[in-house]
């Protein structure tokens, strides 16, 4: 007889607490293995492909591509040949996570009989899962359950007593919202009922576009967006909902979740938190230009301009070790930090993600380089890592890609500077006491104002930008 095991979103580190579903990779019917991704989904860092720690047939999934699952929520359910012992994780790493043991099942309460006051009560004995006394069947999909108080559709057998006991809920279907007063509700995931709950929408009252009827997200936010939410009743004991203004005209709104919602919360507590300042200068790039072209043309792998600049960096705050630190406010201290993690701002179709260079102070430039290029790539295709994303001391700007000349970014929180480098172009610039035409650059400086002064942020700064002038200047560091 096969076993229906219920697989979990698991923890997937770094303080993650909840996740998109981008794309299911697996059908109901299908036949899993162990470690198989199933399912990919979006979590506040990184783009995630999940693997399911059972092999079997796939009998149910929870929740649509598009819906936020919290850490702990139903994935899918899974029928399994050996019914005798829970089966062990693989402990194998995929993606940055590896699957874990199985969660204890889930034990249902056998209902007792009807007290006075018309309430059900716990007997403290687990129940079956289909309040039959049968195991429910893979493969099988059960439909919406009775409401309170009835039989089953399928029971021969005379209608029993007065006794409230749990519906009965196959394990392939979705769990269902229990409303107050009322029969089961037939609701998609957690995150419906948690929405609904908040502003208060009465689910009874609204038709499921899902399968068989699942009330999904997107039913909720129609209500809410075009103002016909039904609210909840006073007998209904809850909570009005609130008057929703109607959308205006050509009005598009876009949810701040995922990479762009833990972006904002990043830069939001960056603003109010930390007292920035910005300085800048401009550099005559040309030699450094040069010094670049005739690196490359000696033959190897090629060096990129971002890793030479890498590389001034890490020079500098050497040099100028208050930059690479940040501020413990609890404790009140300046924590000055004797390694650098490079962080570069890399912009995506996702949005914009820092990914971090480890140790970039103790790389050359052809190791930069080909570090850069890896993370790159691993932004581009959304498969970064949360440790690939996180613990970054420094951060490097490169924003003349995009064709401007100067910026005044927010600080990569809770960092302490941040280095914007603009484009270089040719510009009028006095060289060697004579006009010519020269590659210059402007950059900058944000730094919090808390860990050092004018001074020292001037000093870095005018370092890179001799750096930048006369590449040889690194050799006194080399």
């Amino acid at each position: 007889m096969a076993q229906v095991l219920e697989f979990k979103l698991p923890d997937l580190g770094e303080g993650l607490t909840e996740a998109e579903i981008v794309r299911w990779l697996v059908q109901v019917g299908d036949v899993v293995t162990v470690d198989q991704p199933v399912v990919e989904v979006e979590t506040a860092k990184a783009m995630v492909e999940v693997p399911c720690p059972y092999g079997g047939v796939v009998t149910a999934r929870f929740g649509e591509e598009g819906t936020e699952l919290p850490v702990g929520s139903p994935l899918l359910t899974v029928a399994v040949g050996e019914p005798a012992a829970e089966p062990e994780g693989s402990g194998n790493v995929l993606v940055g996570y590896g699957t874990q043991a199985p969660a204890a099942r889930r034990r249902r309460v056998r209902a007792a009989t009807t007290a006075a006051d018309g309430r059900a009560r716990p007997t403290g004995r687990a129940g079956t899962a289909t309040g039959n006394g049968q195991a429910p069947k893979p493969g099988i999909t059960a439909t919406a359950p009775p409401t309170r108080g009835t039989a089953p559709a399928t029971a021969r057998t005379p209608p029993a007593p007065p006794v409230s006991a749990a519906p009965p809920v196959s394990a392939a279907v979705p769990e269902f919202a229990a409303v107050p007063g009322e029969g089961p509700v037939p609701v998609i995931s957690p995150l419906v009922r948690k929405l609904a709950r908040d502003n208060g929408v009465d689910l009874r009252r609204l038709t499921g576009s899902g399968p068989d009827g699942l009330i999904v997200r997107a039913d909720v936010e129609d209500a809410l967006r075009t103002g016909t939410a039904p609210a909840r009743t006073a007998g209904d004991r809850a909570v009005p909902a609130a008057a929703v203004a109607p959308r205006a005209e050509g009005e598009v709104r876009i949810p701040l979740k995922g990479l762009r919602g833990a972006v904002a919360d990043k830069l939001s507590r960056s603003r109010r938190e930390i007292p920035d300042a910005t300085c800048w200068v401009d550099a005559d790039a040309t030699e450094l230009m040069r010094s670049r072209t005739a690196i490359n043309a000696a033959g190897g792998p090629k060096i990129s301009l971002l890793a030479l600049l890498a590389r001034i960096c890490t020079a500098a705050l050497a040099r100028f070790p208050e930059l690479n630190s940040y501020v413990d406010t609890e404790a009140r201290e300046i924590v000055q930090l004797g390694h650098v993690h490079l962080g570069f701002a890399a912009q995506t179709e996702r949005g914009l993600v820092v990914p971090v260079v480890r140790d970039a102070h103790a790389r050359h430039a052809e190791s930069l380089t080909a570090e850069f290029a890896r993370l790159t790539e691993a932004a581009r295709t959304g498969t970064l890592t949360p440790a690939e994303l996180t613990g970054g001391t420094f951060t490097l700007n490169n924003y003349g890609v995009f064709g401007v000349d100067g910026s005044t970014p927010i600080v990569n929180h809770p960092e302490a500077a941040m280095l914007g480098v603009g484009r270089i172009v040719p510009k009028p610039w006095v060289h060697e006491g004579e006009l010519a035409v020269r590659q210059v650059v402007q950059l900058s400086l944000t730094f919090d104002h808390r860990v050092c002064d004018g001074g020292t942020a001037g000093g870095f700064l005018r370092y890179v930008a001799d750096c930048v002038e006369q590449p040889a200047v690194l050799l006194r560091t080399l």
